[in-house]
């Protein structure tokens, strides 16, 4: 492998990650979001929510629609309409993404496009909304935009209208030009054709900007028209149901780019969601941003993309299934304290006086919460694990923003304060009023999927009593002590009132509480308890099939860089949201991680301060949401949401995750390490690559006139950094620690130092020479990585063959293995 210039563009990396412009400017001074900056300011009194019955016929069970109240209807709308302002963030990322992110181009049915309407189920997997048909021509309504366009007649309730972009009713806010070039439309927007995805006036599209607008240049993206500068006439925003509506698992839909309402759930997840393709809009292979998009597969997305952490980590979106036996699970085992900026998280006591939802917080510290997260970080409560979500998306953009430098990172992060939003942001403020509902809402819409409910499924599940008692067994034995809410009491080690905190975990000892837990569930005291409670009838009823203790990856043995994410521990963006608790939790101890050129195996030291857990996914409708493990690595895609093709990718998942030595090796090392051992490599060769429009003035005019000291790295369209080589291991520069606020001892600090320099010195010569030590580059880039275990379908050998042996636990035989699939099915 050429690894030559792959040195010159890690430290490429760091020079850009500390020039990029706009954001992490610091939290310097008071700053108000648009509603409060409008002429006259909107407070969060001016917002009204949306009662109208428009998504009557989605979420439905086997036996109809839902049926709600009227706040759940409420809650219901604000999952999938409100966007709360984030269309502001999505338009800076415009130009600070060098033109990669563009969701106006990415809804566009535009004949240049790689997709329409009439192929975004397969090529993007996002969902399109009934009763839209696709664009034949630029609207001339729209600027020439090539947008869906509503079908007259389709639906005649609410005047054959979608009734949140009714303006008068939900009048909009009217901000810098709003309202001269444009209506300034409803607060909720406008649909776009896709769900979760809304459409607003720019308001900074003045009359310059409408004069300078040439939509033929702008879909043909010429490089002197689309720059930092283009005022676009709209801007995208995104509701949380833009990455959590999916297909439903009991009424799919005949043709998936037309569903109706009926075929849709709002808590399902975005399973077949291409991120790679609807971010980056090209789907430019060439572009090394894409090949680190592209480690995304379908249903999975890095939450902190944009609040980078310096860590390549997808992560499938969580499917919502069980809240109400979720809040159970976590009166149990889900205490934990909160201090500083996390007490200002709102509880249910703050808008529920009285009655069961007062159970779950006492005065002053304490709150009885699940692990949202899948590192468990989410740890304030309910309502505070909404709120930070809509912060993630973009709402509040304007402070949020200035607490890290965005996508690029390279400066210090610090953390958004609650309270600083409650002052200054008319949209959080809204949406911390509106979340009880949204709750609500969840409480009644969460209900399994069963396999034997959906068309045909029964004919998927077996009908042979010993075969499901002996599943049961070992279910009971090997799985329900991390799939299940319904337990043994007392819990050795976790009861009462569960466990967290610096006491919680010991590497390679016995006195933590996880340790007692973990050895008691061997026991055959437990196995005799556990055994009883799943033969019972009524099992699967109200269990969400997770204990949601957080399990060490050292246990697991799956890819380190989940747990390794770092923007809740303390000190960081999402420092409000992360417990005391959390943020005193025990390091894990030592993983091992392999070069990915040689097999090597070396030690990881895994920090302390809340990383290096995991808490263990929900088994709910299992049989629906496959690919499996964390990233969706685990089993084969399969675009079709029927319910044959959901088993198919169900069955050959299931069975990677049984027999490990199916999953996918990797074409380098796959000989030299013990297991599955996929790399995420670059498809092609790639390159950073910048158009001159969206570099700073005077850097883009000197490199354009530069002949001599640059001409390696420019085209005529800009800056153009590599190649990277095929097969360059994508985390090798994605996981890059670029964090000059990361905690390190003297002497941590003096060798990252020697490495930079390194590095640097490897650079000059490579791009003198071209040619360079492959081995050295590799290792001083594992040196300088936040996560260097790049193998991504490793781990989670419970039951197999590849368990430690320290565990003590043998693997399974294959008809136990096959009797355990069956049970599964009907999860």
């Amino acid at each position: 492998m050429n690894l030559s210039t792959v040195p010159a563009l890690a430290v490429c990396l760091f020079v850009l990650a500390g020039c990029s412009s706009g954001g992490g400017k610091g939290p310097v001074g008071k700053i108000k979001d648009e509603a409060l900056s409008a002429v006259p300011p909107r407070m969060a009194s001016s917002f009204k929510f949306a009662d109208e019955d428009y998504f009557h016929d989605m979420d439905q069970t086997k036996d109809g629609p839902l049926q709600l109240t009227t706040d759940q209807i409420q809650g219901r709308n604000m999952w999938l309409v409100w966007t709360a302002g984030d269309d502001r963030l999505w338009d800076v990322l415009n130009w600070k993404s060098y033109g990669t992110f563009d969701l106006l181009q990415t809804i566009s049915s535009h004949p240049g496009a790689k997709s329409g309407r009439h192929n975004r189920w397969e090529y993007l997997g996002v969902v399109n909304e009934p009763c839209f048909e696709e664009a034949k021509q630029g609207d001339p309504q729209r600027f020439g935009l090539w947008l869906d366009k509503r079908i007259p007649g389709c639906d005649p309730r609410f005047g054959g209208n979608d009734p949140f972009a009714d303006a008068e009713k939900y009048p909009g806010v009217k901000y810098l030009h709003r309202g001269e070039e444009m209506p300034v439309g409803s607060f909720y927007g406008e649909p776009t054709g896709i769900v979760g995805l809304r459409l607003f006036p720019n308001p900074n599209f003045d009359a310059k900007a409408k004069a300078n607008w040439n939509p033929d240049k702008y879909y043909a993206n010429d490089p002197a028209y689309v720059t930092k500068d283009l005022v676009r006439p709209y801007r995208i925003g995104m509701s949380c149901g833009f990455c959590h509506v999916g297909p439903n698992p009991l009424k799919p839909p005949a043709d998936p780019n037309n569903p109706k309402w009926e075929n849709l759930s709002s808590n399902v997840g975005a399973q077949y969601f291409w991120f790679d393709r609807i971010f980056a809009w090209q789907a430019d292979e060439a572009s090394l941003i894409y090949q680190v998009l592209h480690t995304y597969r379908p249903g999975a997305l890095d939450t902190s993309l944009v609040s980078t952490d310096y860590i390549d980590n997808p992560r499938t979106m969580n499917a919502i299934y069980y809240l109400a036996p979720r809040l159970e699970l976590a009166k149990r085992w889900g205490n934990e304290t909160l201090a500083g900026g996390g007490l200002n998280n709102k509880q249910f006591n703050d808008f529920f006086p009285s009655g069961p939802f007062t159970l779950f917080y006492e005065p002053p510290a304490s709150v009885w919460t699940p692990r949202v997260l899948k590192d468990g970080s989410d740890s304030v409560g309910v309502m505070g694990a909404l709120n930070r979500v809509y912060l993630n998306i973009g709402e509040y953009s304007e402070e949020w923003l200035r607490h890290f430098n965005a996508l690029f990172g390279g400066e210090k992060t610090t953390p958004i304060e609650i309270s600083e939003a409650r002052e200054n942001s008319t949209y959080w403020n809204v949406t911390e009023s509106w979340t009880p509902a949204m709750a609500d809402f969840f409480l009644h819409s969460t209900e399994p999927h069963h396999l034997a409910d959906a068309p045909g499924g029964k004919a998927y599940l077996s009908t042979d009593e010993a075969v499901l008692t002996r599943g049961k067994e070992v279910f009971a034995e090997r799985c329900a002590r991390c799939h299940s809410s319904k337990a043994p009491a007392p819990a050795t080690g976790v009861d009462p009132g569960g466990c967290s905190g610096s006491a919680y975990y010991t590497p390679n000892g016995n006195d933590g509480c996880f340790n007692r837990y973990w050895a008691w569930t061997k026991t055959d005291d437990y196995k005799k308890q556990m055994r009883e409670i799943v033969m019972r009838p009524d099992f699967l009823d109200g269990n969400y099939l997770s204990s949601e203790l957080r399990v060490p990856v050292t246990l697991t043995q799956t890819n380190a860089c989940s747990p390794l994410a770092s923007n809740a521990i303390g000190g960081s963006i999402w420092d409000n949201f992360s417990s005391e608790t959390y943020k005193q939790l025990p390091s894990v101890g030592e993983i091992t991680y392999y070069n990915p050129l040689t097999g090597a195996a070396k030690k990881f030291a895994m920090p302390a301060g809340g990383r290096g857990y995991t808490r263990p996914a929900s088994l709910v409708s299992l049989w629906s949401t496959s690919p499996f493990l964390l990233n969706n690595s685990v089993g084969v895609f399969n675009p079709s949401p029927s319910v044959a093709d959901r088993m198919t990718s169900f069955n050959t998942a299931i069975e990677q995750m049984l027999w490990p030595e199916k999953r996918a090796k990797d074409s380098t090392i796959g000989g030299k390490v013990p297991g599955p051992s996929l790399i995420d490599r670059t498809t092609a060769e790639s390159y950073v690559k910048i158009p001159f429009g969206f570099l700073p003035g005077t850097l883009a005019d000197f490199l354009k006139f530069d002949k001599v000291f640059l001409p390696s790295i420019l085209d005529k369209t800009g800056l153009r950094i590599g190649p990277i080589p095929v097969g360059t291991p994508v985390g090798l520069l994605s996981n890059l620690n670029l964090d000059p606020g990361q905690q390190l001892t003297l002497g941590e600090r003096l060798k990252r130092d020697v490495d930079v320099v390194k590095l640097a010195a490897l650079a000059k010569a490579s791009l003198k020479t071209g040619a360079t030590n492959f081995s050295e580059i590799t290792e001083l880039l594992l040196s300088l990585s936040k996560c260097p275990d790049l193998i991504v379908n490793r781990g989670h050998y419970f039951g197999t063959d590849l368990l430690d042996p320290k565990e003590g636990e043998p693997g399974l035989s294959d008809a136990d293995k096959r009797a355990l699939i069956e049970f599964l099915k009907t999860f």
